[in-house]
């Protein structure tokens, strides 16, 4: 694939940013391609998915692009400080990725959004706030920033205080998933949903509640459990899984069994 930098400048932040883009080495179809948004965790930044896993060598047969933006630690939100990161990476890298390379589509069909950790909550955020993505897919996804404990071993109270929305009335902030799938616009249609979490990450648990919200809620989710811990050789492990679950026509590299 070809694996471009992109530096530009966002309204939504009103400062530089940068991104991560990987485009097939041609496309002879005149059709429009489809494109991954990858999103990362915390301690994590653009560049992880491409240095941490097998993605790019994954997809050197699979006609798609890949779009991976720097998010810092942001939760995917509109922080009550006023840096929108939320604005930015739902509406605006979209808006910028199609103004530059206009041989991807804007389709929602065609869209989709993978994440890890939180970036896995920031996938499912947009999936069920955004009518972009079709289909939305979590490995180890934190999806409840209040009771995530780790965040305070990260920055204390008062950080998060200043970058999740309501954290006093979390029940019904629209940085809560479950608050968003309650409240979903049934007149749009629904996203399809993976979710995959390790027995021993500290987040199966939430994993369990939350699938079980999406249940009550006759969301439609697939989910897998098996044996894993909260670390890049697990997300990169089941990775493939996504890839061959997303509608990319995606073409496995051979190997001898």
């Amino acid at each position: 694939m070809v694996h471009l930098k992109i530096n530009y400048f966002s309204n939504a932040l009103l400062k530089d940013c940068q991104m991560d883009v990987c485009l097939p080495d041609e496309n002879k179809t005149k059709d429009k391609l489809p494109i991954i948004y990858l999103l990362h965790g915390m301690s994590d930044d653009n560049t992880s998915w491409i240095r941490k896993t097998r993605v790019e060598r994954l997809l050197k047969s699979t006609k798609v692009a890949l779009v991976m933006p720097n998010a810092d630690l942001s939760w995917y939100a509109n922080t009550p400080y006023g840096m929108n990161y939320y604005d930015e990476i739902a509406y605006e890298i979209p808006r910028v990725i199609h103004e530059l390379f206009p041989q991807l589509s804007d389709k929602r069909e065609k869209n989709f959004v993978v994440g890890s950790s939180m970036g896995g909550y920031g996938a499912f955020k947009l999936a069920l706030s955004t009518n972009k993505f079709s289909y939305a897919a979590a490995l180890s996804g934190a999806f409840n920033p209040k009771s995530n404990l780790v965040l305070r071993s990260f920055r204390p109270e008062k950080y998060w205080y200043g970058t999740l929305n309501q954290l006093d009335d979390f029940d019904t902030s629209v940085d809560n998933l479950d608050y968003l799938a309650k409240t979903r616009s049934t007149s749009e249609p629904l996203p399809k949903f993976f979710a995959w979490c390790g027995k021993q990450d500290f987040l199966y648990q939430d994993n369990l509640n939350f699938i079980n919200t999406m249940n009550q809620l006759n969301i439609p989710i697939e989910h897998k459990f098996t044996d894993g811990k909260h670390d890049w050789y697990y997300w990169d492990k089941y990775l493939e899984e996504i890839l061959k679950w997303l509608p990319i026509n995606y073409s496995p590299e051979e190997r001898l069994s």
